[in-house]
């Protein structure tokens, strides 16, 4: 890995991945594309933004959706979201190709996975964790913060397994893994800037 880099971030819901992957970019002095991914597709395709938003790490079938809402550019051979999955896939390696970034989720580890250049990371932690976070940021009360949890996990894991045959959150698929209730999101950055320090033997 020389002066290009980039970091893959995958997380549980509540764990704190997001507000990790904005801080280290900013420590890095890089971008952190998140939902960003979605507007860049949607530029490149034929597809409004909102469809993207809409289908954002699910893989359900988008057939009957596709032909109610006659929105972009429907194949009979292939589901709405495969298309849109696809499109987000060349999305990524097109910006990890041409700048030096942090990427979260949307299997951007799986995408990238043949490039000597990224880090794939996963941050994960207990439940009574991540639902205090969750009651924390949302303003929710616990019953529904487990249930944020649930649907959003089944969501993010059904995604990740359907398109890269691998099961999320496993960690021979990451070169990272770390518990946010025991390191805290600065801990969790330094874990990786020190990470970065000894796979490279240089730091940003």
């Amino acid at each position: 890995m020389g002066n290009h880099f980039v970091i893959t971030v995958g997380r549980e819901f509540g764990s704190g991945g997001h507000e990790i992957a904005e801080k280290l970019a900013e420590k890095l002095g890089v971008k952190c594309y998140d939902k960003e991914i979605l507007a860049e597709s949607a530029k490149k395709s034929g597809f409004r933004e909102q469809v993207f938003e809409e289908h954002d790490e699910t893989a359900k079938n988008s057939l009957i959706y596709s032909i109610v809402t006659g929105i972009g550019n429907y194949s009979d051979s292939q589901p709405l979201s495969f298309q849109l999955y696809l499109d987000q896939f060349h999305t990524i390696k097109e910006i990890a190709e041409k700048e030096s970034c942090v990427m979260v989720g949307r299997c951007s580890d799986y995408v990238l996975r043949e490039e000597d250049d990224t880090i794939n990371i996963f941050a994960h932690a207990p439940m009574e964790a991540r639902v205090k976070r969750i009651c924390q940021r949302y303003h929710v009360d616990e019953k529904k913060a487990r249930e944020m949890i649930a649907k959003q996990d089944k969501t993010r894991s059904s995604y990740y397994n359907y398109y890269t045959n691998q099961k999320w959150g496993a960690s021979k698929h990451y070169d990272l893994t770390f518990d946010t209730s025991k390191t805290g999101i600065d801990g969790a950055i330094q874990l990786i800037l020190e990470y970065m320090n000894i796979s490279t033997g240089s730091s940003k």
